[in-house]
């Protein structure tokens, strides 16, 4: 069974993304073994200097690398990744997994990002839109599209 690590950077507080997280996590113990970590992000000022985001960054991306397993592919998500539709993103995670792969690691970065280092090492650096979400939400979008991606491959109703 394909292992999924979903690294976020911050803490979901809000009990709506709670719940949607749970909803989805719940649907894909059909599929796969999802493993949620949240990480602390950085503490900044109000008004942060590029050099105190960047060292933020640094550290975020050294807890980050701490919880990525050894052979998985990491997919970055990143407003400048790529934007892939969502029978895409099913047919890369097919490929993969006939390809020997797995486990997954799917890295949010908290309210400044991720760190260059994560996305220069990333297998797939992905955007869910051009568009800004906050961070939190970013987490529900991935998990009902990785869900989705295992419904599409599956033939199922629920992607028309």
């Amino acid at each position: 069974m394909l292992q999924i690590h979903l690294i976020c950077v911050g803490k979901l507080k809000e009990s709506f993304y709670l719940d949607a997280c749970r909803e989805y996590q719940k649907r894909m113990g059909a599929h796969a073994k999802l493993q949620i970590v949240e990480l602390n992000e950085e503490r900044l000022p109000e008004h942060p200097s590029p050099a105190q985001i960047e060292a933020a960054l640094l550290k975020e991306a050294s807890a980050i690398e701490g919880k990525v397993p050894k052979g998985a592919k990491r997919i970055a998500l990143c407003v400048e990744g790529t934007l892939v539709s969502s029978e895409a993103l099913s047919e890369q995670m097919e490929l993969w997994m006939s390809g020997g792969c797995s486990s997954l690691a799917l890295m949010i970065g908290g309210s400044f990002g991720l760190h260059p280092s994560i996305k220069q090492r990333a297998d797939l650096r992905l955007s869910m839109s051009p568009m800004t979400f906050p961070h939190h939400l970013a987490r529900v979008m991935v998990l009902e599209q990785l869900y989705r991606a295992f419904q599409i491959s599956s033939g199922t109703r629920y992607h028309k």
